[in-house]
């Protein structure tokens, strides 16, 4: 590898927006701020709701005249 070149890799505090919550990773960057983390988002916390797939599938099948 050519010397001089190459970014800083360094220990670095990513913040996210959503709920504050603070947490290190080695990056490039200086500063980072995400939208969600694994504290907040719906499917780390068990929150997630799927959605209603069942009645799709039938009125797909109906119309295209399908079993």
């Amino acid at each position: 590898m050519k010397k001089g070149i190459h970014p800083e890799y360094q220990k670095v505090t990513a913040t996210c927006t959503a709920c504050g919550h603070t947490f290190e990773f080695g990056s490039t960057a200086k500063d980072i701020r995400v939208d969600t983390c694994s504290n907040c988002h719906p499917f780390y916390t068990g929150k997630q709701r799927f959605a209603n797939a069942q009645g799709r599938i039938e009125k797909f099948n109906k119309k295209y005249g399908l079993k």
